[in-house]
């Protein structure tokens, strides 16, 4: 009999402080955000995705009534936001953002988090339009003779990317594993790392997003070929992968996501005044500058892309013999 009481007492007690503790996390929740907001950008300061993020933070703070203060972490092949988020409380004010890589990284090598585990998922936003660019005085004109010369010297032409398993990266690995070729990899830690590396002549080629394209537009890069479905507005020469004959397609689309475990209100705080950036003139207007064109995605279809990213990634890193088990 006691210790039926003690059982009931017990009970009420818990009952008694859920019910005083819910008030106040709801609470919490209808004040946020009553400070500044933390942005990771896993990329150096300078690059194309650190640039966009900046308009991005700008433009969605004023919806949000705080600051929205970017925080650079390169390095990884763009993975240290994602890192981060496991160790992250849950409460909205460290967010980061997500590049491709990050389905793919955990297939290839032990990683602190899991894509469709670890990630509250916020908002899609954009993508990158990816291309191989070389130097204006490289002897390839045509990303044809880039892919021969290749043939003819194996292991002689190095080439850079953002990281290892990056979308660059892994679209040129993909199209050196269909032409039999064999092509040298530098990674580096970002875009304008890359564009530094490419003009001293430390590498040969750079495949990037476009962080090249104020080096093209200015003479001093070529750009033999971009990777998606349509050539890139400002540059209608450059042919795709798929036009060029190598049937290669990517098209690398980001946002926005926070820990596991995101309150969905505060989520959706978040959504919509990033998603209110997209009608920003301002940031439409970087976005054209650095030839981004605006893909959104709500947080459940940002869910559902990387659940469908993620199984195509695995087939991708399965063929290039790159699995963790490899």
């Amino acid at each position: 009999m006691q210790a039926l009481q003690r059982r009931q007492f017990l009970n009420q007690a818990l009952a008694a402080t859920g019910a005083l503790l819910a008030p106040t996390a709801f609470a919490q929740n209808e004040r946020y955000p009553d400070r500044a907001i933390t942005l990771l950008c896993p990329w150096p300061a300078g690059g194309s995705t650190d640039v966009t993020l900046r308009a991005f933070a700008e433009s969605a703070s004023r919806h949000l009534g705080q600051s929205i203060v970017i925080v650079n972490r390169p390095g990884a092949g763009g993975t240290l936001g994602a890192t981060a988020m496991p160790s992250t409380k849950a409460d909205g004010y460290t967010i980061t953002q997500l590049p491709p890589a990050t389905f793919r990284l955990p297939q290839m090598q032990k990683t602190a988090w899991d894509p469709l585990q670890d990630f509250s998922y916020v908002v899609g936003l954009t993508g990158y339009t990816m291309g191989l660019v070389v130097r204006h005085d490289a002897p390839w004109k045509t990303i044809q003779e880039f892919v021969e010369d290749a043939r003819k010297r194996p292991g002689q032409i190095s080439y850079g990317s953002t990281g290892l398993a990056t979308s660059p990266h892994m679209v040129v690995a993909e199209l050196a594993l269909k032409q039999k070729i064999d092509l040298l990899h530098i990674p580096h830690k970002g875009s304008a790392d890359l564009a530094n590396s490419l003009m001293g002549g430390h590498i040969m080629a750079a495949s990037d997003s476009s962080g090249w394209a104020p080096h093209v537009a200015s003479g001093r890069m070529r750009l033999l070929a971009v990777y998606g479905t349509k050539r890139a507005k400002r540059f209608p020469d450059a042919p795709t992968l798929t036009e060029a004959g190598y049937g290669i397609v990517s098209e690398a689309r980001y946002g926005i996501v926070g820990p596991k475990g995101l309150d969905a209100q505060v989520s959706q705080r978040l959504h919509d005044a990033f998603k209110a950036t997209l009608d920003d003139p301002k940031v439409l207007q970087v976005l054209e500058k650095l030839d981004q064109p605006v893909l959104y995605m709500s947080g459940a279809q940002y869910q559902r892309y990387a659940s469908e990213e993620v199984a195509r990634d695995r087939e991708i890193v399965k063929r290039l013999n790159l699995t963790l088990e490899g």
